[in-house]
Order: structure tokens, then sequence, then C-alpha cells
């Protein structure tokens, strides 16, 4: 197992999703991955000095759950990586048992960051997915802090690419049609010259 940490979040230049690096702690190699805005948002908060919410945020949530249950966070595990998704296992102790949880890297990394746990990726992982900077890309970042540092732009994913897309983007156009009988409602019924008369 190789351990890395959070090094950045980017924006990408192709999408608006984010790219959650992981360095690895003894070379130059990092491991992208493709992950939503919320989970992006969720790992970035914890990792922000000074943070502080009235109540408990969702990943909180979790790990107050896993304490109470008198469970202790060992680390987190990117284990795999299928079809240009990746995997990752939750490892927690429980009364000297250790029991792995199925997880989403970018939900296993938002709660290690909050359990002050190591992350560790397989090697196998970080052989396929690993890249190390470009030189000369990073040197074009000064100015520019949101591109990505690698020639790679196409890092695998968190979850199948359908989940990843802007919903805004997948919305249907209205169909006016459904708001006919509205409109006839409105147009019949009311009459607005005499309203406006009545302000007047």
């Amino acid at each position: 197992m190789i351990e890395v940490e959070v090094n950045s979040i980017r924006v990408s230049l192709m999408s608006q999703l984010r790219v959650v690096l992981l360095k690895d702690i003894n070379t130059d190699r990092y491991l992208p991955i493709f992950i939503g805005q919320y989970e992006a948002d969720n790992i970035s908060i914890e990792l922000q000095e000074n943070r502080s919410h009235d109540r408990p945020l969702t990943h909180d949530l979790l790990k107050n759950i896993i304490e109470n249950l008198d469970g202790e966070i060992k680390h987190i595990f990117v284990n795999d990586m299928r079809r240009d998704i990746y995997f990752a296992r939750i490892v927690v102790d429980v009364n000297g048992e250790e029991r792995e949880i199925d997880s989403r890297p970018s939900d296993a990394i938002a709660l290690a960051v909050r359990a002050k746990c190591p992350i560790f990726v397989s090697e196998a992982v970080m052989d396929k997915g690993g890249v190390e900077p470009d030189e000369e890309i990073e040197i074009e970042m000064e100015d520019e802090p949101k591109r990505l540092p690698f020639n790679r732009t196409t890092p695998a994913r968190d979850v199948p690419e359908e989940l990843l897309e802007d919903p805004a983007e997948d919305t249907a156009p209205v169909d006016e049609d459904q708001f006919s009988a509205f409109a006839d409602f409105v147009n019949s019924s009311l009459d607005l010259d005499e309203l406006d008369d009545e302000d007047k």
C-alpha cells in the first residue's frame, strides 16, 4: 500500500467537475480522481482552518456514529479501479475486530480528513491511474491555479460518468402545453385591467 495525502482539489478545464489530487508522500506521483462538487466541498471544508458549523454535516455525522458505536477509523484504502471508476474501503476497528466498508473514494477521503487517519492507495491502482507533474504546465499554472498540472486531463472517476453530469445541462425544456389550463384561467378569470384601476 502507498500512503498518500490530499494535495489539492482543482476544477477540471473540461467541465465543472472537481479533481481531488492524492499525492504519494514518498514520491512525486499523484492520483487524480474526478469527484462531484458536493463531495469536493465536503473535503475542502474540513481542510480549511477555523471551520465551524452549527450542526454536523453528513461526513461529520458518519464519523460521530462510528465513534459512538465504539469504532475507530483506522485508515481508508483506494483499493481498485475498474472501467475507469475507483473503489475504496473504510477500515474500522470495532472492539479489536477490523472491518472494511465499501465506499466511494470521495466519501472515504472526506471521512479520513475528519478522522485524521491515513489514506492509502494500492500499488496496482497507482500504477494504472497515477501521474507525474508536467514541468511546463506547472509553470503556466502560476497565473491559472485551477488548471490540472498534468498532461492527462481526464482522470478516472469516483462514480459512473452519468452521475457526474451537470444537472443543469440535463434539464428538459419546459413544455408550455402543461401550463395551458393555468394560462387559460389567468386570461379568462382575472381582469388585470381592473386590478390596475384599483391601484390608481
